[in-house]
Order: structure tokens, then C-alpha cells, then sequence
């Protein structure tokens, strides 16, 4: 995939960046003329404390929650770096292959996209800026032309960049600048190697910038290995924050029959706008998208299993609000931001606890308020608390009139201390639930688009709307 600005940077007018808060980091004119028209004046902390840094060139460990405008806080010394090099004259030669100035490495095709996004949209003004894509899931075809002309800027997951590195075809040789993006989730989902030899192909001198929830573990070692001693750390958003415009809500199910009906009811209220429904497998998300769509629900599933063309349209469906429910799995979701999103609903818990974090984080966007509601059984008590450690929060307990558990309460406790509800086996996630006698819908791409009966739209609708 690849994009071009046309735009002549050297038109553009002072407008007002001088009073534009962007204006004050260094940043090009060029460049903060393209944020003001985007609707931003005032950097958001990690913005305003990455900028700076990263513009001096120096390597960066950063950590910084979901919403909290990451994104723009290394586009922006990126197309920086591709302006001093058009303001040096450095001009490529037409038709050779130079390979990219910026590498961005991201987890998912999601994200991915995001941050292509937000490359063109900051960079309209950058003369001739060529920002390329390159996923899984999408034809080699368009993502060949691409690497075959001058490139800026090339976004990438690192599977798909392995391939085009091992048939010749990605040239690396000049990259100026190397961002990992979500690095815990490139190496929760086992791109360590890949990841490493993508960055020994690299020129040594490279500035490197990583993004992570949390630097511990292999993610600390990794960064150690890639980054120079004199790195700085950012932390401006750890686990900790209070999500002070989510409210979160913790619903204690007595079995799947009551979760389930718990969250018809959270469904049916007038204030939900769109909800995100996470579940634990992509057959759970098949199987309960499914089973909304039955109900009546403008719904989609959206996971890993899906094809690249399908997730798109599923995603385009959320933003223009011919969705209404998105029923969808923690890597697949990754990078979503509408702001029109006013629930979270964990159907199913994270394996991971700060996996929590991110998947709250999908709502309460662009000043909103959100709400992020846990449906619990027993089983889930062990992760709840991990939960409540990692984020050092308790989720508070609610009940639905006529849907109150008639068992008690699974005690939650720490190592800390004693808490009001005590501890539990804890961890175990939902199994995949039969849709019919044939037993589970498969992860893969062999069922129709969006899954089971359509629209017109392709979404899923109920039986009156067929």
C-alpha cells in the first residue's frame, strides 16, 4: 500500500504555528501547519516530552498508555527528518531503489495502518512524501511497486518485511531512523528473532525509538540490545493512570447463562453509543457475534484469522456507524481509535493483565467519557486480581436490577493485603461454544464475509432485517 503528498512545502504559511503550542518543540513549519489543520494545538505529554528528544536525535524507551497521541510523537520527528533531507538536497535518483529513510515495525495490520494514517494526514504538506505499507493479508503485487521506487517512510509488521528482506526486494541499507511500536505485543506474539534481524540489517549508526507498555522482562533485554547506553526513558503513562474518564465496572456472573444475559441488558441501554466486546478466542468472537446478530444487534467480529480485506471493511463499518457492536479479539483490536466507542465490555478476560489496560483504553477517546464494564464467572477471579495489582485499582462491583448474582461474591486477595472479595483459581479463559451440531465456527477465513447472515451492508443483522 502507498501514498503520496503533493503539496509544496515551501508555499505553506506561518498560519498559526506561532502560537500553535507544536511550534515551541522545533518542529517544521510544514509540519505543524499539518497538525493545526487536523484540529491539534496543544502536544499531549508524551508528545511534548518525546518531540524534543527525538528531534535531537537521541534513542528512546517510551512508555505511554493507549489514546495518549503516541502515534504523533514519532511521525513528527520522522517527517522531520525526511524535510532536512529534502532541505540538503538529498534528492534520489528516480527509479533506483533506495529502500525507506524511517522503518516503523508495528504488531498488527491494524496498527499499522493507523500509524500510515497518520504519516499522510501529518505529512500533507511534505513535498512528494511516499509512505509505504506493508502487512499480511494483502496481495505482494502493490506492496512490490512500492519498495521499487524512492520511499520515505515504511510501515511494516515484521513477518511480511521478512519476507520482502529474504527475496531481495526490501532494501534497508539507508534507514536513518528504526521505531518498534507496541514492542511487548511484536514479542508477546514471537517476533523476537524477527525483530533482531531486521535490526542487524540496519546501518549501525540508526537513531531507534521504542514504545512498550513496560520496559521489564525481554522487552528491558531487547531494548538493551538495540538501543545506545545514552537512551532516554519516557514514562509518561504507565499502568497506573486512573483512567479518570473511563468508568469501570465489575459484573460477578453466577454462570454462562447469566453473562450472557448481563450483557444483553448492558446492550439494550439508551446510552450506549458502540461497543467493543472482547473475547478471549476468535471462535468466541464468531460464535457471540453470531449470536447478537441473532438478537436483533448491527454486529461484526473482527480477529486475526480474518483476511486483510474483510477486517478493513469490518473497520470502516465501525467508523462510518453502520455498527453498532464490534465483537473482537485483544490482537485485532489493537490500534482502533473511533471516538465514538462508548463501551468496553470484557465478555471474555485478557491473558494478560496489562492487556486490560489497552482494551479500556479503545473507549473514553478524544475527551469523552467511556465506560469499561468486566463480566466475571468464579473461574476469573485469579485474573481479576491480577488485574487490580497490575493497575493498583480495585474495580468496583455493580449488580443490574433483576439480574443479581444469586451466589456470592469470589473472595479476591493480594500478597499486599486482604481485599473485599478474596481469591479464586483464577486465569481460565471461555472455551469456543458450539453454534450447531457441526461444533465451533473456525478462526480462518471460510465463512462468509462478517460471519453468517447479511445485509446489504455485509454486516450481520437479525432476522428481521434479512
Amino acid at each position: 500500500m502507498f501514498t503520496e503528498a503533493n503539496t509544496p512545502a515551501a508555499d505553506i504559511p506561518a498560519g498559526d504555528g506561532e502560537t500553535n503550542g507544536f511550534a515551541t518543540l522545533g518542529l517544521h513549519a510544514a509540519l505543524v501547519r499539518a497538525v493545526a489543520d487536523s484540529g491539534y494545538t496543544t502536544p499531549t505529554e508524551v508528545q511534548g516530552r518525546a518531540i524534543p528528544p527525538a528531534l535531537a536525535g537521541q534513542d528512546l524507551r517510551v512508555s505511554s498508555s493507549t489514546g495518549s497521541g503516541k502515534t504523533a510523537s514519532f511521525v513528527l520527528p520522522a517527517l522531520t527528518r525526511v524535510l532536512a533531507a529534502r532541505g540538503d538536497g538529498k534528492r534520489r535518483e528516480k527509479g533506483v531503489v533506495h529502500g525507506p529513510r524511517i522503518l516503523v515495525l508495528t504488531p498488527t495490520r491494524e496498527l499499522a495502518m493507523q500509524v500510515s494514517k497518520a504519516a499522510s494526514t501529518y505529512g500533507t504538506h511534505v513535498q512528494g512524501l511516499r509512505v509505504a505499507t506493508i502487512v499480511g493479508g494483502v496481495p505482494y503485487g502493490a506492496q512490490l511497486k512500492a519498495l521499487r521506487g524512492p520511499l520515505d517512510v515504511l510501515i511494516a509488521t515484521p513477518g511480511r518485511l521478512m519476507d520482502h528482506m529474504a527475496s531481495g526486494k526490501a532494501i534497508l541499507a539507508n534507514v536513518e531512523m528504526l521505531v518498534l511500536d507496541e514492542a511487548d505485543r511484536m514479542l508477546d506474539m514471537g517476533f523476537i528473532d524477527d525483530i533482531r534481524h531486521i535490526a542487524e540489517s540496519l546501518p549501525q549508526e540508526r537513531q531507534t525509538v521504542m514504545y512498550s507498555a513496560t520496559f521489564a522482562g525481554h522487552v528491558g533485554r531487547l531494548a538493551a540490545e538495540l538501543l545506545r547506553d545514552d537512551a532516554q526513558t519516557i514514562d509518561v503513562a504507565s499502568h497506573t493512570d486512573t483512567h479518570e474518564n473511563i468508568e469501570q465496572r465489575l459484573h460477578w456472573a453466577d454462570n454462562g447463562q447469566h453473562k450472557n444475559a448481563l450483557l444483553d441488558q448492558i446492550l439494550s441501554e439508551r446510552d450506549m453509543e458502540q461497543a467493543v466486546v472482547f473475547t478471549s478466542t476468535q471462535r468466541d468472537a464468531d460464535w457471540l457475534a453470531d449470536r447478537l446478530a441473532d438478537m436483533g444487534h448491527h454486529v461484526a467480529s473482527l480477529h486475526g484469522g480474518m483476511p486483510q480485506g474483510r477486517r478493513t471493511r469490518v473497520l470502516q463499518g465501525l467508523r462510518n456507524k453502520q455498527l453498532r457492536v464490534l465483537v473482537a479479539t485483544d490482537v485485532a483490536a489493537r490500534g482502533i481509535d473511533v471516538p465514538t466507542i462508548s463501551h468496553v465490555i470484557n465478555y471474555g478476560l485478557p491473558m494478560k493483565a496489562e492487556d486490560y489496560v489497552h482494551r479500556i483504553g479503545r473507549t473514553g477517546r478524544a475527551g469523552r467519557n467511556g465506560l469499561a464494564i468486566t463480566l466475571a464467572e468464579a473461574p476469573d477471579a485469579g485474573m481479576i486480581r491480577r488485574i487490580q495489582q497490575f493497575t493498583t485499582q480495585q474495580i468496583p462491583v455493580a449488580t443490574i436490577a433483576g439480574l443479581e448474582p444469586q451466589k456470592p461474591a469470589p473472595r479476591l486477595f493480594t500478597q499486599r493485603r486482604e481485599g473485599g472479595f478474596g481469591g479464586g483459581a483464577g486465569g481460565d479463559r471461555p472455551r469456543g461454544r458450539p453454534f450447531n451440531k457441526g461444533g465451533f465456527r473456525s478462526g480462518g477465513g471460510d465463512r462468509p464475509a462478517f460471519g453468517g447472515p447479511r445485509n446489504g451492508g455485509g454486516f450481520k443483522s437479525s432476522p428481521r432485517q434479512r
